[in-house]
């Protein structure tokens, strides 16, 4: 009898630490009241960079006569996993935490939110893009929509 207690003891315990788990993976999601959305940005320019630099060693690399197939593959990985932050940043930090819903019988705080959407959405798109080529274009027009966004979001500052 005690061996069954203790087997239930132990089972209701491991049930309790699994459902107490979930919770912390939620803790960026809580309105906790900290945030630093400007820093945010500049992280967003900061992968952009690095996706850039990504994209001209592989071209440099690709182009030489001696293949460094390690190197490549290492700025090759550098430039999706930079790219993914960027796509996490506007994905789990805007767009599910710091862009209001905003209703369409306000329409221009709908206008403005609409606005802010559809530059992040547009973000992730060319970061994705940016993943899936070594094209600068992608680079520039993550800049542009990153800067379009800046001034969206915080309006005129």
């Amino acid at each position: 009898m005690k061996s069954i207690t203790k087997i239930l003891g132990t089972l209701m315990l491991t049930l309790a630490l699994f459902s107490l788990s979930n919770n912390a993976k939620a803790h960026c999601e809580i309105p906790c009241g900290i945030y630093g959305d400007s820093t945010r940005v500049t992280l967003m320019y900061e992968h952009i960079a690095t996706i850039e630099k990504s994209i001209n060693q592989i071209v440099k690399l690709s182009e030489g006569e001696v293949k460094d197939h390690n190197q490549l593959v290492r700025w090759v990985i550098n430039k999706e996993e930079h790219a993914t932050k960027i796509q996490e940043i506007a994905s789990q930090y805007f767009m599910h935490q710091r862009i209001k819903v905003k209703d369409s019988s306000d329409p221009e705080g709908y206008a403005v939110y609409i606005k802010q959407l559809t530059l992040m959405h547009k973000i992730q798109v060319y970061a994705m893009k940016a993943k899936q080529a070594t094209d600068l274009k992608y680079i520039k027009l993550l800049r542009e929509t990153l800067h379009d966004f800046e001034h969206a979001y915080f309006g005129g500052h």
